[in-house]
């Protein structure tokens, strides 16, 4: 039986519905990823769902005794509380409760008890420290202190605490770094509910593509006042989606021409950007090779160069450069080259440096130690410095263009109209106040200012907060086919492997042998340096020596190991059957890969999706473990 059932629900503001008789089921133990287009009512919806607004008409029903929580994108605390108090809010009625019990504040005893039992009132709060512990929050710290995302950490704790049957969170990524992003991830993924062995449900906004592809079981889209189902994670969806849109362009084409303005929106909206997503992966699988090939070029010349940087060329050739304020290093020994065209994309937690570093390169700071050589002619735009600049009561069109109805771009001229459209705006939207704008929108609408601008470097700060999916999908073509340089900045992880061609990560993580302000470039995006890293750290581990309270013989005594030139016959039949097992874990990993590809088995098992993902990555594994064993053995045995 369904946790929370809406039918035939309606919801308007002004004369835009947000919901146009929608309807949605939602199930125990479902994970439910909402999405749409900014101000399409996701946020709206979601609140519905939780009991916070009412729709203008329909009905939503509860099973008995089915307990919501909801966690807004801004959640709001009461000012001067401890984060312990914060997070206690979440079982409030059980604190009260128990309150009262103690107290012998009531006539029937034996029905609060109950309810206390039911509450899971007795141990509350052993709850609330079990979820500080597990979400890394201090007990007595102020959370007016707190940054952002451990204002969110709070959030969740006080909805986990209160053990609800229903989660509701709205765009939960917001404010976290990748690390928090993932840690997230597998916390929800994990999350079973109200109690051990309860089958919750969880429904959640986001834009975050690879969050909403790790989390979700089913993907619900909201587009133009209804709702549609899609089992499976997001990359079922956009296979679903893309068969929909290419049957709709079919039957657009043979539409007469009242239904042309459908058909633009269609193509525009999305059929256009998903039907060249392989187009834009190719494209950026050439423009990395086309770098690696460059910077290699460059390599064997720069020695004749002598003279300096061909101007234009190079952005940026720093040179064991370091960055310190007082005694807090943030960058030591770093290099790297930066070329004309190169999307760099900048991956850290919070506060380690990012902003200093994108600074020393293109020339606002100077190193404490080593050098930094700048090209010439740079011409630098920011997105960030953009969002204080924008009037709310100018139009669109006089944000994009003062004064003018053409636009200079790419060397040509466009009418502003026209380039208006090409970031999803209507023509009779060109005349309205930025203020009337969504936030989301708001973003977009900078980006078409920012692209308008005559730069041939672009820095964009988180550029995709409150952006929908489309928007993304769009910027994602613009920043690769843009012929000038990008530094990206972003916790989005499919933003960054869809556009950038070289990654500079912060690696000053001690706990992982790094040390302040190490900071490496690696090519590719941010897949590419998970991977990368993983394997580096695993080989780190396996080449590090043995603590000292392993060595049971004194040093004075201790001979050496000598030098194993056989193996034994055990070890010979594990070298003989490892490349027979390593053949079998690829050509397993790829049947499943093929599987989790096909489109079928969304529709007819989607109940083995998960098992097939969870397989894959074990898979993963193993591979990388055999591959190591072989080659240990293999440089004995050789």
């Amino acid at each position: 039986m369904a946790l929370i059932t809406l039918a035939d629900a309606h919801l308007a503001y002004g004369h835009v519905p947000l919901l146009d008789g929608a309807a949605l089921a939602l199930e125990p133990g479902e994970r439910l990823g909402l999405i749409g287009r900014n101000g399409a009512g996701k946020s709206s919806l979601l609140k519905i769902l939780a009991g916070l607004e009412k729709a203008d008409d329909g009905t939503l029903q509860l099973q008995t005794g089915v307990r919501r929580v909801y966690v807004a994108q801004e959640p709001l605390f009461e000012p001067g509380a401890t984060v312990f108090d914060a997070v206690a809010e979440g079982v409030a009625e059980a604190r009260a409760l128990r309150a009262r019990y103690e107290a012998h504040d009531a006539e029937d005893l034996d029905a609060l008890q109950s309810r206390l039992e039911a509450l899971d009132g007795w141990t509350w709060e052993q709850r609330v420290e079990e979820a500080m512990q597990r979400l890394g929050l201090a007990p007595g710290a102020s959370v007016d202190a707190l940054s952002g995302g451990m204002k969110k950490r709070v959030a969740l704790a006080r909805a986990l605490v209160a053990a609800p049957d229903v989660l509701l969170l709205d765009e939960p990524t917001n404010h976290l770094d990748i690390d928090a992003i993932e840690w997230l991830q597998e916390l929800l993924v994990g999350w079973r509910g109200a109690a051990a062995g309860a089958r919750g449900a969880l429904v959640f906004v986001s834009h975050d593509r690879a969050f909403i592809d790790a989390v979700a079981t089913r993907i619900i889209e909201l587009d133009r006042g209804q709702l549609r189902s899609y089992p499976g994670n997001f990359a079922a969806f956009e296979a679903a989606k893309l068969r929909e849109l290419e049957a709709e362009a079919m039957a657009a084409a043979r539409a007469d021409k009242m239904l042309a303005q459908e058909e633009v929106w269609i193509r525009k909206g999305v059929e256009a950007r998903r039907t060249r997503s392989v187009g834009r992966v190719a494209r950026l699988v050439k423009l990395r090779e086309q770098r690696r090939a460059r910077r290699e070029v460059l390599g064997q010349v720069r020695l004749e160069l002598d003279a300096g940087l061909p101007p234009g060329k190079i952005v940026a050739e720093l040179q064991d450069v370091a960055m310190r304020f007082g005694e807090r290093s943030l960058i030591e020994g770093f290099s790297a080259t930066i070329l004309r065209g190169d999307k760099v994309g900048l991956i850290g937690p919070n506060g380690v440096g990012k902003t200093t570093l994108l600074k020393l390169i293109l020339g606002q700071l100077e190193p404490s130690a080593g050098t930094v050589r700048r090209g010439s002619k740079l011409q630098v735009a920011y997105f960030d410095q953009m969002r204080a600049g924008l009037k709310l009561d100018a139009t669109l069109a006089d944000t994009i263009s003062p004064g003018s109805e053409w636009v200079e771009v790419g060397g040509g001229r466009k009418h502003v109209m026209s380039y208006l459209g090409d970031f999803l705006f209507a023509p009779e939207r060109a005349n309205s106040p930025v203020r009337t704008l969504s936030g989301g929108e708001r973003n977009r609408l900078l980006l078409a200012r920012l692209f308008a601008l005559p730069a041939n470097v672009l820095v964009l700060d988180e550029p995709t907060n409150d952006l929908d999916i489309d928007t993304l999908d769009l910027l994602e073509e613009l920043l690769q086919a843009y012929a000038g340089t990008v530094f990206l900045v972003s916790h989005d992880r499919r933003f960054l492997d869809d556009v950038v061609t070289s990654t500079i990560a912060w690696e000053g993580d001690p706990l992982w042998g790094g040390r302040p302000g190490l900071w490496r470039e690696y090519e590719g995006g941010y897949e590419d340096w998970k991977l990368q890293r993983a394997r580096s750290r695993a080989a780190a581990e396996a080449a590090a020596p043995p603590p000292p309270a392993a060595v049971a013989a004194p040093a004075a005594t201790a001979k050496p190991a000598a030098a194993r030139t056989k193996l034994s016959y055990k070890e010979q039949r594990e070298l003989d059957a490892l490349p027979a097992r390593i053949e079998a874990l690829e050509t397993e990993q790829k049947q499943i890969a093929e599987r989790l590809a096909s489109s079928e088995l969304y529709v007819k098992e989607p109940q083995a999706v998960a098992g097939l993902q969870a397989r894959h990555d074990t898979i993963e594994t193993e591979l990388l473990a055999a591959l190591e064993r072989w080659e240990a053995l293999a440089s004995v045995g050789g």
